[in-house]
């Protein structure tokens, strides 16, 4: 026999309607919401299911976001450009929207964010956007002041901040327990410089389109842009491998990376090499991915006449969890 739907404002009359961590929405629609066993329904038709431990979705939002294939083209100018005129001294910022969707399905509202490779912060932007509490690392002073300065403009919260090696600052596990003050990490969300990529000087159509340059991230030895590609993923590794006992039981790793361009034999699927070393650390699994379309990326003709080179327009979401 099914559930009657009652009255939310009735089910809940001798219950602490703080411990059921309800999201905003359901709140907002508090007296006419219903629920028959453990969903609530709203007026609208929108489902909240108390056994949601994960996020404050509705069952039709989380089940949008679980598609693999994501397409967006988010305005670099105008209203909703969310401050991209500051944030465009990073080679590839990321969009401040997209960071919030994502930080929206991997964590509650009033929970901890966790960028150690913040760039301009659009996690940190996302994080603000959707309620929830963001602390961010970077070896670089001049991003981590622009995103200051764009989260000003933007009326947002600014989150704690520290101008660091990220490798060697999370050596040090009382690092992590100064900044977190006991409260602990629900997403760590990155967005890594891959290795020695944008250090490298340009060649072929490249040279076109960007000039012959190298365009690092920093001059550092320390930067993970100036590494080789074994020391890069060994690096990512140890710093994975520091942070996850701050990490709440089923907290999420998401990682953002691209591929490079394959040469003669070396495939270069660097979102593999990343599964692979993520994957080999204790009590973190890797759970899936998404693939983001970037509409907005410029769209040149490598390889003509002669040969196919893809235009590269997406990158992979890789996402891990720790289960213990």
């Amino acid at each position: 026999m099914e559930d009657k739907h009652i009255k939310l404002k009735d089910y809940c009359k001798n219950k602490d309607i703080d411990s059921l961590r309800l999201p905003q929405w359901v709140l907002d629609e508090f007296d006419n919401a219903t629920i028959s066993g453990k969903t609530i329904t709203l007026p609208s038709g929108d489902k909240y299911h108390l056994n949601n431990t994960l996020n404050h979705l509705s069952g039709r939002e989380w089940t949008y976001f679980i598609n693999s294939v994501v397409n967006t083209k988010y305005l670099t100018t105008g209203k909703d450009n969310y401050a991209f005129k500051i944030r465009k001294i990073h080679p590839s910022p990321k969009p401040p929207q997209l960071m919030a969707d994502i930080i929206k399905f991997f964590t509650k509202e009033g929970e901890l964010v966790f960028d150690y490779f913040m760039g301009v912060g659009g996690s940190l932007l996302g994080a603000a956007l959707t309620n929830r509490q963001a602390i961010g690392i970077d070896l670089n002073e001049l991003y981590i002041n622009a995103y200051k300065e764009a989260a000003k403009s933007l009326n947002l919260k600014v989150f704690n901040c520290i101008c660091a090696d990220a490798v060697t600052y999370l050596e040090e596990s009382s690092n992590l327990k100064n900044i977190l003050n006991n409260k602990k990490i629900s997403l760590v969300l990155l967005d890594p410089p891959y290795f020695n990529m944008m250090s490298r000087e340009k060649t072929g159509a490249d040279i076109k389109n960007y000039g012959a340059v190298a365009t690092p991230f920093s001059n550092s030895k320390l930067d993970l842009g100036n590494m080789t590609k074994s020391e890069f993923l060994s690096k990512l590794q140890s710093t994975i491998v520091n942070i996850l006992p701050f990490v709440k039981k089923r907290g999420y790793f998401v990682i953002f990376i691209k591929d490079l361009q394959p040469k003669k034999k070396e495939l270069n699927l660097l979102h593999y090499d990343i599964i692979n070393t993520i994957n080999q650390i204790d009590n973190l699994y890797y759970k899936g991915m998404k693939i983001w379309a970037d509409q907005t990326a410029k769209l040149f003709p490598y390889g003509y006449p002669f040969s196919f080179v893809a235009n590269q327009i997406h990158q992979y979401i890789l996402v891990f969890r720790k289960e213990f």
